[in-house]
């Protein structure tokens, strides 16, 4: 599941970041990114994905 989370967001950000968070801001920012630019929406969905595999440092 994670290297197509990876590819989809190269490909199609906002699908990405969907699957990695479901609807939220994080969401909205990423598609608001998109219309921006290709390159900031993938960036900013690359940065959310590998957030999401992070351990928790307790």
């Amino acid at each position: 599941m994670k290297l197509l989370q990876i590819i989809l967001a190269i490909v199609l950000p906002p699908l990405g970041v969907y699957l990695a968070t479901g609807i939220s801001t994080t969401l909205i920012i990423n598609v608001l990114l998109t219309l921006l630019g290709w390159l900031p929406g993938s960036i900013h969905a690359l940065w959310i994905i590998s957030k999401q595999s992070e351990p928790y440092n307790v």
